[in-house]
């Protein structure tokens, strides 16, 4: 469908700095290539990335080094040089993992099993929120826009100081979340009042419009209504963005995804997903009435579902997928023209990343390709059935089963010859490993690289390590 372009406002591109943080000088590279793939702005969620001091010191990484105040500060100029406005996103009521995971911070837990959500009752609570922004908004000079995230608070209701002030009769848990972002919001206005708030719309969803309008809310956030599925349902979020403005928010923004958004564990992006899920939020913005004011779209990009989730699809891999994204915004649909426009500008045949092939090219125009490249083959190995699987097949079964390992029950023959498969399948798979740890500790902090092989390698590969260990230690047992 031949659809407008986005209309007039920001299009940000979503940094998920909680997981696999750039290194300082691949991110300025990033914000390059935004800059010229058409993005005006960047939504900025650091989250343990931040450089917090004093007694907020504790939410900085222990596993690398949170950027400092200087790379913080410079990558907001070399953003603004580029013409992207740099927003910062700061979560203050659901998501707060890598706040409320501390000790020292935990009594501010809703519940004590959930720790991504925040006692809305404790002056506390909002002390350290106001804290927080406190050192985020004076890091950002000049700073127009804040994100007070609020997307996902889970078991909201469920404390028992909560449960004590539900008891008063009428009291809802709509009413309680609404309580708490107003709460924040308006003392974010008081102590900032030419900063503009978004907040994530999904807790909104289910209110009505009069529920809305008595919240307060109105005249101090924006909602940003997120919708990442390939066939989001545009009618029913036209009649949301039109609800929101019936009840007087008709300052709102839309997200998007371009990576992170299709299982918690994926490696690798489906363009064609993210395409879909963009050419969708056109036809939204073609449908709303005047009297909605979209302000803008963010294409999210997330490293993690949340803090304490693996690492999904990384920035580099998914650079093909966030052009192809960007260029249909901008020319309202994903056409010959588009397609062109991202493989001329990435030095790739294809906007599927898994179909960019090796080659001898270095990253200029495709800052990580080389990482991309390997990402994409090792990745195809590990999903192979034949190696996914091996330990499962009908020989490793049927001959050199745990049981035969175990009491060197083995036929010599069938044993060499599974040995012989494992090693095949297992020496390419190493060299591909180490190739990319080298590339990608370039990139990313070693911890990144660590993590990413742990949980995308070691499971595939440990079987197969295993049986050509058992077979060496079956061999010298039953050897004369």
């Amino acid at each position: 469908m031949n659809n407008p372009p986005w209309p007039k406002g920001k299009k940000l591109v979503h940094l998920d700095l909680k997981g696999a943080p750039p290194r300082v000088g691949y991110l300025h590279k990033l914000i390059e290539l935004f800059s010229q793939l058409g993005a005006d702005g960047l939504l900025v969620e650091y989250e343990d990335m931040f450089p917090y001091e004093g007694e907020l010191q504790l939410l900085q990484s222990k596993q690398h080094p949170a950027y400092s105040r200087e790379e913080v500060l410079s990558m907001q100029e070399f953003a603004k040089s580029k013409g992207l406005e740099v927003i910062p996103l700061v979560q203050t009521f659901g998501h707060m993992e890598f706040v409320l995971k501390h000790g020292p911070l935990s009594s501010l837990r809703e519940t004590a099993p959930c720790i991504g959500t925040l006692n809305p009752h404790r002056e506390e609570g909002l002390q350290l929120l106001m804290e927080m922004l406190k050192q985020v908004v004076e890091l950002h000079p000049g700073v127009k826009t804040l994100h007070i995230g609020a997307d996902e608070v889970y078991l909201l209701g469920e404390g028992e100081e909560s449960k004590l002030w539900l008891s008063t009769p009428e009291r809802t848990v709509e009413q309680l979340f609404l309580s708490h972002v107003t709460k924040v919001a308006g003392a974010v206005k008081a102590a900032w009042p030419n900063i503009s708030i978004i907040m994530w719309d999904d807790m909104l969803r289910g209110m009505c419009p009069d529920t809305l309008k008595a919240s307060g809310l109105v005249g101090l956030v924006q909602p940003m209504l997120w919708d990442y599925t390939p066939n989001l349902d545009v009618d029913k979020t036209v009649s949301l963005l039109e609800k929101y403005c019936s009840a007087g928010l008709c300052d709102v923004w839309a997200a998007s995804s371009f990576k992170g958004s299709t299982c918690v564990h994926t490696c690798v992006p489906n363009t064609q997903r993210h395409l879909d899920n963009n050419e969708r939020w056109l036809q939204v913005a073609a449908s709303v009435s005047a009297a909605v004011h979209l302000q803008g779209i963010a294409l999210t990009g997330w490293q993690r579902y949340d803090h304490l989730s693996v690492l999904c699809e990384l920035m580099h891999v998914a650079l093909p997928s966030l052009a192809a994204c960007l260029q249909t915004l901008i020319l309202g649909q994903f056409s010959a023209e588009a397609q062109r426009n991202v493989t001329e500008r990435l030095g790739i045949p294809s906007v599927e990343v898994e179909d960019i092939g090796r080659t001898s090219a270095d990253d200029s125009l495709f800052p990580g390709r080389r990482l991309a490249e390997l990402t994409v083959e090792l990745n195809a190995l590990l999903n192979s059935e034949d190696i996914r699987f091996f330990d499962n097949n009908m020989y490793v079964r049927g001959w050199f089963s745990p049981y035969h390992r175990q009491r060197k029950m083995v036929t010599s023959l069938i044993s060499r010859q599974i040995h012989s498969q494992a090693s095949t399948y297992l020496g390419p798979m190493q060299e591909k490993v180490e190739a990319l740890k080298e590339e990608m500790v370039r990139l990313y902090p070693d911890s990144t690289a660590e993590e990413w092989i742990e949980e995308h390698v070691s499971p595939v590969m440990a079987p197969l390590q295993r049986i050509t260990e058992d077979f060496t230690s079956c061999l010298n047992e039953t050897q004369p």
